[in-house]
């Protein structure tokens, strides 16, 4: 039996192809929901947007701080582990929900696979890169996306046998998703606006939103490509970065803000966007995967991938440094070749369960 511990939209997103791949192959297995960003009531429209089957246990921990909810999310996930005895337990990415399931698998002696293993920014201020360290060094199964991520696996002394190279399961997910998406939605329409004829931002991390200087530059960047470059910045706004925007007071001119979208309505404007600036680590991967160019707004990333083929560019937060970026990106070619995989990383991981 597998159990699928998720918490965050990002990792349904990525945990779709190996969900979809259980069913297809009809196996013994359940998700649980930690409800680490939303309640599952309010994920509950996302899982039936991306067509997936309803989580079997939702923890509904809700936000606190990183001790708080860690904690509060291992003592859900072993009650639940205890009772369903699962073979496995799956977890992606490097979210506080991955190492609290991690950990609680760990300790009751339940093998753990890590999909999305060995991604390191080689900075630990952030939270998340605790998350993947501690998570990679206390599972089974590590599914690498890259070779790269198998390196860096290996210098820190993880055991070659334990590591699979299978590729990202983002890739996967955007080639399903973008099918969906083309049934259900058209977000375009819906925004008046015309392909390749406008940027998209995204911006939400700590380390940015939280940080008054920083955020400042990153919308004075905004505004400085909408008056050189004279095409519509539509930024999807996070809730985080709306309420900091007005705490500290500051201007969003020639920013065209909107309400958070779904993520169908979102792979859609990615897909069709001119060029996008996030500090997102899986905005990265999916402009990437889609011929889009990418600019990112932080001071490193743990997708240098991105950054060898050609499809990504670091600029930090200063407005000038955005802008030049976007300049930079905007005069490369688009024949980048995808490194994370070919579309089959869940399939893969599934059949790699199956054996071991």
């Amino acid at each position: 039996m597998i159990s699928i511990i998720l918490g965050t939209r990002p990792e349904i997103i990525k945990m779709s192809p190996i969900i979809r791949e259980c069913e297809n192959q009809n196996l013994d297995y359940f998700i649980l929901h930690t409800g680490q960003h939303y309640s599952y009531e309010m994920d509950r429209i996302f899982f039936e947007e991306l067509e997936l089957p309803e989580a079997k246990y939702n923890l509904d921990v809700g936000s606190g701080t990183h001790a708080d909810q860690t904690g509060r999310i291992m003592i859900g996930v072993e009650e639940v582990l205890i009772k369903e005895n699962p073979d496995v337990v799956l977890v992606e990415g490097d979210t506080n929900t991955v190492l609290a399931g991690a950990l609680s698998a760990a300790k009751l002696h339940i093998k753990v696979g890590h999909v999305e293993a060995g991604l390191r920014s080689f900075d630990r201020r952030m939270p998340e890169e605790i998350n993947r360290v501690l998570t990679d060094h206390i599972s089974d199964y590590l599914f690498a996306p890259t070779d790269e991520a198998k390196k860096n696996l290996l210098r820190e002394g993880i055991n070659e046998d334990k590591i699979f190279v299978t590729g990202n399961t983002i890739v996967d997910a955007v080639y399903q998703n973008l099918e969906i998406a083309k049934r259900k939605v058209n977000a375009l329409k819906a925004l008046d606006l015309n392909p390749k004829e406008y940027f998209l931002v995204t911006a939400h991390r700590q380390e940015n939103v939280d940080v008054k200087a920083r955020l400042k530059g990153i919308l004075r960047g905004l505004e400085l490509i909408h008056e050189k470059l004279s095409l519509p910045v539509v930024f999807p706004i996070h809730p985080r970065t709306s309420k900091r925007i007005r705490e500290f007071g500051l201007e969003t001119n020639g920013i065209n803000l909107i309400d958070p979208l779904g993520f169908l309505e979102f792979l859609q404007l990615e897909a069709n966007a001119k060029l996008v600036l996030t500090d997102s680590g899986g905005v990265q991967e999916e402009t990437c995967i889609l011929k889009v160019p990418c600019v990112t707004l932080r001071d490193n990333t743990e997708r240098p991938e991105t950054l060898e083929v050609g499809s990504n560019m670091i600029v930090g937060v200063n407005p000038e440094s955005i802008l030049e970026g976007v300049k930079t990106m905007l005069d490369k070619k688009t024949n980048w070749e995808n490194p994370f995989g070919d579309g089959k990383a869940g399939e893969k991981i599934v059949e790699i369960l199956k054996i071991y």
